[in-house]
């Protein structure tokens, strides 16, 4: 049984069978199959929308109806299964594709980067690396993507997080990024210049809904495209009703911290 919740949808009088908006799917939800997109399987599909921007025609849109729960476990296998099909046709082999498509099958896909994975931050002997003694400094990293729009609400690593949200200039002006902002942190990097904000917006109240998210970093530049990531996270703590932590920082282009303001929210 599904339920009633936001789902892709593909208007195939204005599908021309270009493939962006498969491109454009992390979870592989989409495939151009005898000239159209189509929704491969409704579980694959988590209805935020990433593929919107690259339809050229209009042809894809977000609807609300009944349809299974967005499923990230089935979504890996899926994947698993693409990649195997890509790397015997890259082959040359001549094992049996897993369904019958059109010719376009390989072409359009999700993309590999939006893979989930958690590791354990690297360390020196158990702590943390010391630059007098020679140490590489270590990432501090401990899950990937990274990417908000790469990113499922539903990602194990995003559970009762300490969120760290950045804009992606600021790791580049800030010397020290990994020891002082990404330890202990989930991470999510993006920019509301360059990508949809509302669909940031949406990307967010979803994880504020889900997530049980502990408390909330936005790190943002000083400069002015990039004020609007905090107003963003706002919103959409807002949207999904919840209060959290909330803390921003700015930062100035030549690394230094400008700014922070604790519990803006």
């Amino acid at each position: 049984m599904g339920k009633i919740r936001k789902i892709v949808e593909i208007d195939e009088e204005l599908c021309d069978g270009c493939g962006m908006c498969a491109l454009a799917c992390a979870e592989g939800a989409l495939e151009i199959i005898d000239g159209k997109a189509r929704i491969v399987k409704d579980s694959y599909c988590d209805g935020l929308g990433a593929c919107l921007s690259g339809c050229p025609t209009g042809a894809v849109r977000i609807v609300e109806r009944e349809a299974a729960e967005f499923d990230p476990e089935e979504v890996e296998e899926h994947l698993a299964v693409l990649d195997r099909a890509h790397a015997t046709e890259g082959q040359g082999g001549g094992a049996e594709k897993p369904r019958e498509t059109s010719a376009e099958f390989l072409a359009p896909r999700g993309c590999p980067s939006s893979r989930i994975e958690m590791f354990t931050p690297e360390r020196v002997h158990g702590k943390p690396a010391d630059p007098q003694q020679g140490d590489e400094s270590p990432s501090e990293l401990s899950h990937w993507p990274v990417q908000i729009r790469l990113v499922p609400p539903t990602a194990p690593f995003l559970k009762r997080a300490h969120l760290l949200i950045v804009s992606d200039c600021a790791p580049v002006a800030l010397p020290d990024f990994h020891r002082r902002f990404v330890r202990d942190k989930a991470v999510l990097l993006g920019c509301p210049k360059f990508d949809d904000v509302q669909e940031y917006v949406a990307k967010f109240t979803e994880i504020f809904r889900t997530a049980d998210i502990r408390s909330v970093t936005v790190l943002y530049m000083e400069v002015p495209c990039c004020s609007a990531m905090p107003m963003i996270v706002q919103k959409a703590m807002k949207e999904a009703g919840k209060q959290v932590p909330f803390e921003e920082i700015l930062v100035g282009l030549r690394g230094k911290i400008l700014k922070r303001n604790k519990n803006a929210a």
